[in-house]
């Protein structure tokens, strides 16, 4: 899988984890914005981390370890991409 699908996938996988079909267009996410916070369209929140963790293991065999690596990968789509080329 080339970088390119991967974040694609990726930002699918978003948007369908967090429920935001309706909101948000995969297409219009940039690779380097932000999933948490106030300068967030997705707006992440713990819930959301959970349950995009779960689907990264179940979907790319990656494992995030506990509340601080995961605030440390889930910051951007390029940051969740990068993580899983380390660990597949």
């Amino acid at each position: 899988m080339d970088n390119t699908q991967l974040e694609q996938q990726l930002k699918q996988l978003i948007i369908r984890e967090c429920d935001k079909e309706d909101d948000i267009d995969w297409q219009s996410i940039d690779n380097n914005e932000p999933l948490f916070g106030q300068n967030s369209r997705i707006q992440m929140d713990s819930l959301d981390a959970l349950q995009v963790s779960l689907a990264l293991q179940q979907h790319h065999g990656v494992r995030i370890e506990g509340a601080k690596e995961g605030r440390q990968v889930l910051t951007t789509i390029a940051n969740i991409a990068a993580f899983i080329r380390q660990h597949a």
